[in-house]
């Protein structure tokens, strides 16, 4: 029997964008949030004994600003090296050849495969070969799958890549491939990385991404950590396990304030969902969006004293107990229950008013021709960043919604103190 875990993407000492903009963020905890995923890692490998470690790609998340992410990397080594545990790794895009400049000597335990071209590598002491390749550049748009090595036989083949397959949002496009270029090598379990949420491809051969150690903001929501591999004595797969390891959980809170009419109801009902969250969160600081939707009567409140039910959301999560709840955002999605119909047909100057609003928007095409050309020059996963955080009814719709709110939370009052008549 053969047992070894599939990591990938620990992303060690990644950045957490835009903490210092959150006024209370645990800021201590969440940038040591990596490191300490990593470590879970390794205390899971010496407690499970297993016979060795594969890790796909982006171990860093960019070249080291001094030596401690390499030490800290190499300490962790050791420790397995220490319980005779083999570690076998490739680069990805962010800790490609040429991104690393500084370099730190390595146990013997681990064994890290060329850049250059597709290589295997026999594991001592057991019927299994791990065929893979490290990516030489940041990006590399070539199919790097068709190059690896024929499968060996009797043994337990596993390939080791990071790709983003035939794609997947929010990641580039690196090392592209498709699941017929993989099932071609005849390989038992393929072992891949770059994709940040888990998933099993699929089971006949095994192709999986194990996503990252650690989820690092929102969008990297849910439960984050390794694939525990068990392989019979016959060279087939008998189970793939999941292991959590994330120290903070990140998670999307919907709060469903459909015909909610009064405030302590709508608190009450995202207390609880904080609750389960925290709950599910197993011990793990929770890192929580708040998203409220549906009509309800309080979506002009909500918007137009927003500080105030922040405040009492904050108080909220501190009810959960200290270091349990951290809320990142807060979103009020919600529709009003007003009838647009009847407001517009008040008077000429109401109709006009709520046809602007109809008409405001913040769409990719109508950002200023200079917005564009700045967008135009960064990065692609900078640039994802910045147009998903301002599209996606985040920054600019937000804005906009919070001013249409307020203006029909205002028109409605006014038609209500008089008596719905026009002046």
């Amino acid at each position: 029997m053969i047992r070894f875990i599939h990591a990938a993407d620990a992303h060690i000492d990644s950045p957490l964008k835009g903490l210092e903009a959150h006024d209370g963020a645990p800021v201590d905890i969440l940038r040591g949030a990596t490191r300490r995923a990593f470590e879970n890692l390794i205390q899971l490998a010496v407690d499970e004994a297993v016979d060795f470690m594969v890790i796909s790609g982006d171990l860093y998340d960019g070249d080291w600003k001094d030596y401690s992410a390499g030490l800290f990397f190499r300490r962790q080594m050791v420790r397995l090296s220490d319980r005779g545990i083999p570690v076998y790794l490739i680069a990805g895009n962010h800790d490609a050849a040429s991104v690393i400049s500084r370099k730190l000597s390595l146990p013997e335990n681990v064994h890290v495969f060329s850049t250059r071209t597709a290589e295997s590598k026999e594991v001592p002491g057991h019927p299994a070969v791990i065929h893979g390749r490290g990516f030489p550049n940041r990006a590399v748009p070539e199919n790097l799958a068709p190059d690896y090595p024929a499968a060996v036989q009797g043994r337990f083949n596993i390939g080791l890549l990071h790709t983003s397959l035939t794609g997947r949002s929010g990641h580039d496009t690196y090392a592209p491939c498709s699941e017929a270029d993989l099932y071609q090598k005849n390989y038992d379990y393929w072992a891949l990385g770059h994709i940040h949420q888990p998933e099993i491809i699929r089971r006949d051969p095994w192709i999986v991404f194990a996503g990252n150690c650690q989820g690092r903001d929102v969008r990297e929501s849910g439960p984050h950590g390794c694939w525990l591999v068990t392989v019979k004595n016959s060279l087939d797969v008998d189970r793939v396990d999941w292991r959590d390891l994330d120290v903070v959980r990140w998670r999307i809170l919907d709060i469903d304030l459909t015909g909610v009419t009064e405030e302590t109801e709508a608190l009450n009902r995202a207390s609880q969902a904080m609750a389960r969250a925290v709950s599910e969160a197993a011990g793990r600081m929770l890192a929580a969006r708040i998203v409220f939707t549906g009509a309800t009567p309080l979506h002009g409140p909500l918007h137009r004293d927003f500080h105030r039910w922040r405040a009492e959301l904050l108080a909220c999560a501190q009810d959960q107990g200290q270091d349990a709840v951290w809320i990142e955002r807060i979103q009020a999605l919600t529709s009003p229950v007003y009838d647009l119909t009847q407001l517009a047909e008040r008077d000429a100057l109401t109709r006009i008013v709520l046809e602007t609003l109809e008409q405001a928007s913040v769409e990719p095409e109508n950002l200023p021709d200079e917005i564009k050309e700045m967008l135009g020059v960064l990065p692609n996963e900078i640039r994802s960043d910045i147009e998903s955080d301002w599209m996606g009814s985040e920054r600019g719709s937000a804005v906009i919604e919070d001013v249409r709110a307020i203006i029909l939370d205002a028109l409605t009052g006014y038609a209500g103190n008089h008596g719905g008549q026009g002046t």
